[in-house]
């Protein structure tokens, strides 16, 4: 079966016919001159492109764009700061534990050296009388000595020449000692004794600490002798009898005879 269109005024009319019926507006307004008068205030009622809304996106997007460069370079610039401020910090740190280490081993050298100086000091000996000679040998036989041989050696030296301690001591005997006559004996820093005798005066008394070189008396020719020079003795007590070789004794202390 066919339809068929019902014929009346309320059907709608067809996308062909108004558009046909546009144009023809279009045509007469035209002819008029409408459309001249309407179309500029057409256009420039039309929106502007900055108020369809797409400028202030781009805009802003520009915006937060260079807020966010401007973030990425103060955190590049304080990252920079902060490495910088670590490396000056590791190059005091350094420095400052170069300094200590320097200054401890100086500390340690000072002390080292001071220590081989009070070595030295405490080791030091001399001659009794500086450029003087050995006249009388250890353990020479004569019937001077009571003993029947020489307990010490005899340094020559006239009457009034300086005698000196040949190393650092104590003092434990000053004054008289029989055929010794004036004498001084000393207790070393090693724990040896030394003994001078026949001295001519005496420059020291019991408990006075000496050093190697120190003047202690004058030699002279006081007890029994026949003639001016000093006795000198090595021994390992204070006492008599406890003698050692002198100019062995000396010469194992550094000292050249």
């Amino acid at each position: 079966m066919a339809f068929t269109r019902a014929p009346g005024k309320h059907r709608r009319p067809s996308r062909m016919q108004r558009g046909t019926a546009r144009a023809a507006g279009v045509a007469a307004l035209t002819t008029t001159g409408v459309v001249g008068s309407l179309a500029a205030p057409a256009l420039a009622a039309e929106p502007a492109a900055a108020q369809t809304g797409l400028t202030p996106v781009v805009t802003l997007g520009d915006s937060v764009a260079e807020r966010i460069d401007a973030q990425a370079a103060a955190q590049h610039e304080a990252a920079r700061e902060a490495a910088e401020a670590a490396a000056r910090k590791a190059a005091e740190e350094a420095a400052r534990e170069k300094a200590a280490k320097a200054a401890e081993e100086a500390r340690a050298e000072k002390v080292r050296a001071a220590r081989e100086a009070e070595r030295e000091r405490l080791n030091t000996f001399v001659s009794p009388i500086p450029g003087s000679y050995v006249s009388t040998s250890y353990q020479a036989g004569s019937s001077l000595w009571s003993s029947g041989s020489h307990t010490g050696v005899d340094f020559h030296a006239a009457s009034g020449t300086p005698v000196q301690s040949v190393g650092i001591g104590t003092v434990v005997e000053a004054g008289w000692g029989g055929s010794y006559g004036n004498q001084v004996v000393i207790k070393m820093n090693d724990g040896t004794y030394t003994q001078y005798g026949h001295l001519s005066s005496i420059g020291v008394s019991v408990g006075q600490q000496v050093a190697a070189g120190q003047q202690i008396g004058l030699s002279g020719a006081t007890g029994n002798v026949t003639g001016a020079h000093l006795h000198f003795e090595a021994r390992t007590t204070a006492e008599y009898g406890s003698d050692l070789d002198p100019v062995a004794y000396l010469r194992a202390h550094g000292v050249g005879l």
